[in-house]
C-alpha cells in the first residue's frame, strides 16, 4: 500500500472540506495525522483506512431516509462492464454518467473522477468501489453503476479483494450532506453478501435496478 504523505492542503481537497476544518480535526485528534516540524502531515494509507471506516460504519450521517434509489439511479445508468483495469471501468462508467441531464461539463467530470482516484484509491472492501465527486458543473446528485463481468484487480483496495461493483456518484457543490448520506447509504447496504451475490449475477441493467430499488424499503 502506497504511503505518500499529504499536506492540509491535499487533505482538505480529497474530503472535499475546507483546510480549516482538516486543521481542526487534526488539532483534535480526530484524523490521523503527525506534525514533522511544526506542519501537520497526513499518511495516504491512514487518511484512505480512516475514510472507509467511517463510510462503512455509517458514522457520517445515520439518516438513510433521505436516499432513494429510483430517484438517483435508472436502468440507462447501469452498466454490465468487462475490465480488468480501474482506468478504463472508471471512463465507461464515467461516459454513462455524463449522459445524464444533471451534468453538464463532460470532461470536468472525467477529470475529477481519474484525479480524484489516482490521489486515493475509492475501493471499501469487499469487492465494492465508490468513486465520487462534488462539483459546480453538476446541477443535482446522481449514480451509475458498474457490474463488472471480470475482475477489476489494480484498485488496491483494503482487503485486496478485486473490484466487481462500483457506484459512481456526482452531485452539486452544495450538496454535502446529502452526498455523504448517499456514500453511506451504499456502503451500509452493499455490507449484505446477498445484495452484492445479486447485483454481480444480474442478468441485464433491469434485473439490477430491480435490485436496488428494493433497497428502498431495506
Amino acid at each position: 500500500m502506497d504511503d505518500d504523505i499529504l499536506t492540509i492542503e491535499e487533505v482538505a481537497r480529497y474530503l472535499r472540506v475546507s483546510e480549516r476544518t482538516v486543521y481542526d480535526w487534526a488539532q483534535k485528534g480526530e484524523i490521523p495525522s503527525g506534525k514533522i516540524g511544526t506542519v501537520w502531515r497526513f499518511k495516504k494509507s491512514e487518511i484512505e483506512h480512516w475514510v472507509n471506516e467511517r463510510l462503512s460504519s455509517g458514522r457520517n450521517n445515520g439518516n438513510f431516509s433521505a436516499v432513494k434509489v429510483q430517484n438517483i439511479i435508472s436502468p440507462d445508468r447501469i452498466l454490465i462492464l468487462n475490465h480488468a483495469k480501474k482506468r478504463e471501468a472508471l471512463v465507461a462508467l464515467a461516459e454513462n454518467l455524463a449522459s445524464a441531464p444533471q451534468i453538464k461539463n463532460r470532461q470536468e467530470l472525467l477529470s475529477e473522477i481519474l484525479r480524484r482516484e489516482e490521489l486515493m484509491s475509492t475501493a471499501i472492501g469487499r469487492g465494492i468501489a465508490i468513486p465520487h465527486v462534488r462539483l459546480s458543473s453538476v446541477t443535482d446528485l446522481v449514480v451509475s453503476v458498474g457490474i463488472s463481468r471480470c475482475d477489476i484487480i489494480d484498485f488496491q483496495s483494503l482487503d485486496d479483494v478485486p473490484v466487481r461493483l462500483l457506484f459512481m456518484i456526482a452531485s452539486a457543490y452544495n450538496q454535502h450532506a446529502y452526498y455523504l448520506q448517499t456514500l453511506s447509504f451504499f456502503s451500509s447496504h452493499l455490507k449484505a453478501t446477498e445484495l452484492r451475490e445479486s447485483l454481480i449475477a444480474a442478468a441485464n441493467p433491469d434485473a439490477a435496478y430491480a435490485i436496488l430499488v428494493k433497497q428502498d424499503r431495506g
